[in-house]
Order: structure tokens, then sequence, then C-alpha cells
């Protein structure tokens, strides 16, 4: 029988294993270490937090058993660019969850403590401070409410309330009393409902892995704190690590009856969902009159060896917790934290199951549209700065367009993920091509206004000289072609005419052409055969200069096909090298899901349970057998 501080009460076989005796503050201190840089971090962690909340806000409300979302919580998340580390903590009520969250936001109060035992927290609540040890980073903190609060008289709230804390988080802190008996493992019960209120895939494939099997790819590392801790740290009088108490206390029970597998059930559940755990134990941090004052108690007036451990606590969530990320390596930040809490909790409001790949696909949207307006926008401002219109020729605003195109297609890409289909990815190539037309029109109006305007500017006194009758006299009619050669030869050598300057032109000579037939038939010093050969000479120069039009167009248009074919495979060669990057990030994210399932299936079989052990090998070939599958072609049309 094992006596825990004066409580006698049966223990689990491992409880038997460790020695109870009132924990020896020797051997503790020897482990502890001075909390000086702690201290010095939650100073500057205090100064800097003011600047960005000063304190909790409810973000999910629990509304007589309904899940609402509060939109100033969701304004705050959507003002937060930083790629954000979520750290969630549930537990039953009055288990002082809320003063560990409020230690990690740096303050002393903060989360609601309350002093008696009606469960204080309800819903999620959620303060953002900046993270104390990753600069650019924010740390997101959400308190949960108390599981198992009899005054709701429904768990079905409280599975909610734990699924979306593990949904929402990049570390799951699970809070309880005492020490790791059969009892605990009851109450963490929820942990074995996962799988009826989770789901990885919208839709699984025929003959795919269970879907379960895919939690391990997105779900929170897991952190078990036990307060009130009163055993020593040994198993057969060898002195064992928290962590190590925390393995042995998953270790399997061998037998087939319902006992034995309701034993085996949340431990499996905990082993197979979250390969990464820790473990941290904490004495009762001062008299159990003083803990309703707790927060108002400085770290001196409380037990010291608990101070350390809130220390180590805080030092490890600061160092080891990652920032939230989704399949694919796509990290979160504040909006799209809040994307993720809108999906999840709509999708419980309306009955469905809060979805994975749901979330990430209605994530893709938001952002992938984003994406290509920002690809847009920076098209629109680099083509402003760099073109300057009517360009000489058409190749010049071609290859401008292509640079601008180039950037704009990266800067999607940049911000873009999840594209099914390439949707989002034509429509910014249509926009593109749209755009380039636009620009070719308006290079085309502005040569033709440069050019009209000069042939007016330099054509203006021959037309005045025409009105005069100058060259209405004989010998006329080759001093007014003479002039016109000058004049075109003037017009010519004028810069920036743009690729209208030869059309205007010979549209303009057209216009006159009357003008000039009346003048050489006006001209008495030629002869009717003279006259002849000139009409046929204009003709024929005429007819020239039009072949010479058509060619000159006929050039353009196989120039801009060039283009568009050049923009096609300027959009394959940026998606052909994102996919295989999502490809390798993918490979990657699997081949550490498969050696984290080979290590508990080694577990497992070493154990001596030979069906779970077959059970995780089928996981494991089926996810093998996903990885060789042809990967996927790159194809816009």
């Amino acid at each position: 029988c094992l006596v825990t501080r004066g409580n006698p009460e049966r223990l689990t076989t491992l409880e038997d294993k460790i020695k109870a005796q009132p924990s020896s503050k020797k051997q503790r201190s020897e482990r502890s270490q001075s909390t000086h840089i702690e201290q010095k971090e939650q100073t500057l962690q205090n100064m800097a937090s003011e600047t960005y909340m000063p304190g909790p806000i409810c973000l999910i409300e629990n509304v007589k058993g309904q899940l609402m979302i509060n939109q100033e919580a969701l304004k705050i998340l959507s003002a937060i660019t930083d790629p954000v580390v979520v750290v969630a903590i549930v537990g039953l009520y009055r288990t002082g969850k809320s003063y560990l969250m409020n230690k990690l936001a740096g303050k002393q109060k903060g989360f609601s403590l309350g002093a008696t035992v009606q469960s204080h927290t309800k819903g999620i609540w959620m303060w953002c401070v900046p993270h104390p040890k990753i600069a650019d980073h924010t740390l997101v903190l959400l308190d949960t409410e108390g599981l198992g609060d009899v005054e709701k008289g429904d768990n079905q709230n409280d599975s909610w309330i734990f699924a979306l804390a593990i949904l929402l988080s990049s570390t799951f802190v699970y809070n309880s009393m005492g020490t790791i008996n059969q009892q605990a493992m009851d109450q963490l019960h929820y942990v074995t409902e996962l799988t009826n209120r989770i789901r990885a895939k919208s839709s699984p494939e025929e003959n795919e892995i269970e879907d379960s099997a895919e939690f391990v790819s997105f779900f929170p590392d897991f952190v078990w704190t036990l307060r009130d801790f009163s055993l020593d740290l040994e198993i057969d009088g060898q002195p064992i690590s928290a962590d190590e108490y925390l393995d042995a206390a998953l270790k399997l029970k061998q037998g087939t009856s319902k006992k034995d597998k309701n034993f085996n059930l949340p431990r499996l559940c905990i082993r197979k969902f979250f390969p990464k755990k820790k473990c941290f134990i904490f004495d009762r941090p001062t008299h159990r009159k003083k803990l309703a004052q707790l927060e108002t108690l400085h770290d001196d007036q409380l037990d010291s060896e608990f101070v350390q451990q809130v220390a180590e606590f805080c030092s490890y969530i600061f160092s080891y917790s990652k920032v939230k990320t989704l399949s694919g390596g796509i990290k979160v930040n504040g909006p799209r934290l809040e994307s993720l809490v809108l999906t999840y909790v709509n999708a419980i409001s309306s009955g469905d199951l809060p979805c994975m790949e749901n979330a990430v696909l209605a994530l893709a949207q938001i952002e992938n549209s984003a994406a290509v307006q920002k690809a847009l926008a920076h098209y629109d401002q680099q083509m402003k700065q760099k073109v300057q219109l009517p360009t000489e020729t058409l190749m010049e605003l071609l290859d401008l367009h292509r640079d601008c195109e180039r950037e704009a297609i990266e800067v999607f890409i940049k911000h873009s993920f999840k594209d099914v289909d390439q949707l989002f990815q034509k429509e910014l190539g249509a926009q593109l091509e749209t755009r380039r037309d636009n620009f070719h029109e308006r290079n085309l109006k502005a040569s033709s206004d440069r050019c009209s305007a000069l042939l007016q500017d330099i054509f203006s006194p021959l037309e005045e000289n025409v009105k005069q009758g100058i060259y209405s006299k004989p010998g006329g009619y080759r001093l007014f072609i003479q002039k016109i050669e000058e004049l075109k030869k003037k017009y010519y050598l004028e810069p920036r005419k743009g690729i209208q300057a030869e059309e205007i032109l010979q549209k303009y000579l057209k216009s006159k052409e009357d003008v000039t037939d009346t003048i050489l038939q006006t001209d008495q010093t030629l002869t009717e055969k003279e006259k002849e050969i000139e009409v046929e000479r204009v003709k024929a120069e005429s007819a020239e200069a039009t072949a010479k039009m058509l060619e000159e167009m006929q050039r353009k248009n196989e120039q801009l096909m060039e283009q568009k074919e050049k923009s096609y495979q300027e959009h394959v060669k940026q998606l052909t090298e994102k996919m295989e990057k999502d490809r390798v990030q993918m490979q990657q994210e699997q081949e550490r899901i498969i050696a984290l399932k080979l290590q508990e299936q080694a577990r497992l079989l070493k154990e001596g349970f030979q069906e779970e052990s077959k059970r995780l090998h089928n996981e494991i070939q089926n996810l093998q057998r996903r990885m060789e599958r042809p990967k996927r072609r790159c194809v816009i049309s």
C-alpha cells in the first residue's frame, strides 16, 4: 500500500513501484538551477506584452452549450502578421491551468484563477504576447474552460473544447492533479473520442489508411503537467525523470478483457496521436488556505521547488514549442489562425466534424485569392515605374512585361499554397494577359497621339502654303514633293514616336493624295506622259508602304503570340519548381511520420502487443505506398 502525505489510496502497479515518501528537497535541489535568466526573460516579456494585449480576451464563448466566436478576438488575430506559437491548456476545472498560462504570459494576473470549486474560464480565452525568445514571433496562449464542470451536466461540450484545443495549438498542455493513475487516465477519456470528433480528410479514399492515422501529421506536441505531485520519482529504487514516469504510465497491460481494453485505450491513443510527449511535475505551491490568494503571492512567498518547477516549464515551452504549422510546411500567422477558428467552430455549429483538410482548403481559398491580388499589384507597380509610353518597339514593351510578369508570378508562388488544379494561377495568368493587352492598346494610342501631334506640328506650315496657292504654279509639284521629303526626314528624326510611327505617317500622306494630285495636274511644266508616270510612281510607293505595314503588323502579331507562349512557359517553370519543393516537403513530412510510427511499432512489439504492432505496420505500409505514387504533373491550360 502506497501512502501519499497522509492520504492512503489504492494505486496502480506503476505507483506500487514508486517509493512513497515526502518529497526530498535535497534530491530535487540537486537538479535545481538559478532562476536569474528566467526572471530576466519574464521582465522583458512583461514590458513587451503590453504592446500586444494588456490581458486575455474570450476567443470562443460557450453560451448555454453553444460555441460562439468573439469577433473582437478575431480582429486581434487578423492584425498579427508574425508566425504564431500556439499553446493551449486543458484539464479538469480548478486544477490551476490559468496560473500556468499567466506565467507563460509573464504576468501574475490575467486568466481568471477563481477561488472556489466553480469553473471560472468559460469557452476558450486567448492572450497574445510577443514571444520571449524568438524575435518577430507571437505566443498565443489559449486557456480553456475546466473539463468535468458539474454545472454543465453535459460533457459533449467538453469534448469539443478538447478537440478545438488540439486543432488550434502547436503545443497541447494537459493539466491534472496528483499522479498518473487509472483515475487520471479515465478523466482523459476525451482523447479516445478524437476519432469521432476530428477528421483529417474530407472524404478518405477507398482502401486508404484509417483517417485517424493522419492525426500525427498535424497534432500538436503533448505536455502533461502534474500538479500537487507528492511522490519521489523512483522505480525499483532507481531515480527516474518525469518523462520516464510518463512513459512508464503509458505502458499497456496484457490481456483481452474489457477491463484491459479500457485500461489500454487512452494509453494507445496518446502514444499513437502524440509521438512527442513531455511531462512536468509540480509541488503544491503553498498551504491550502493560501491557494485562494495565489495570484497575489510573490515567488518568495511560494514553495521554492514549485517556483523552480514553473520556471523550468516556462523555459521549455519558450524554447521547444514550435510555430503552428499546417500540412505542407505552411506556417500559421494571426490571419491564418483566425481562419482556422472560423472553419472549425462553424463546422461544429452546423453539426459537422471539424476537418483539417477542409480547413486548409478554406484557408487556401482566402490566401490564394489575396496572392493573386498581391501579384497583380506588384505587376502594376513595376510596370508603372519601368514603362514610358510610347515604346519605340513592341519588343521593348513585351520585354518589360515579361520581366514584371515573372516577378508577379514569383509573388504569387510565394504567397499561395494548395492551389488545386492551379485555378488561381490560371486566373493570374488571364489577368496578366489582359493587362498586357491593355498596355499594348495604350501603347498604340500613345504612339498614335504622339505621331499625329508631330505631323500636325511639322506639316502645318506646308498645309498653310498649299492653302495660299504657293505650289499652284509651274514647277510647283516638284517643289511640293521635295518639301514633303524634307518634312518626312524631319519627322523620322523625332524620338519616342512609338510603334505607330510609320502607319500614322502613311495615313496622313494618304489623306493628302487629293491635294498632291491637284498640284500635279495643275503643274503646266509637266507633260501628260510625265504626269501619268508620276501617278504610277505614287501608287507604287503607296502600295509598297501598305505591304510594309501589313508585314509589320504580321510581325507584331507573331511577337505577341511568342510572348504568350513565353508567359505560359514561365508559369509552368515556376509552378514546376514549387511543386517539386512541395513534393520534397511532403516527403519529408511523410518520412517523419513513418519514423515516429516505426518507433512506436517497435515499442509495441517489444512490449508483446503483436496485434497493435501489426495494425501500425499496415498504416506504415499504406503511407509508404502513398509516397511511391507517381507525382502530379504540372498542367496549366
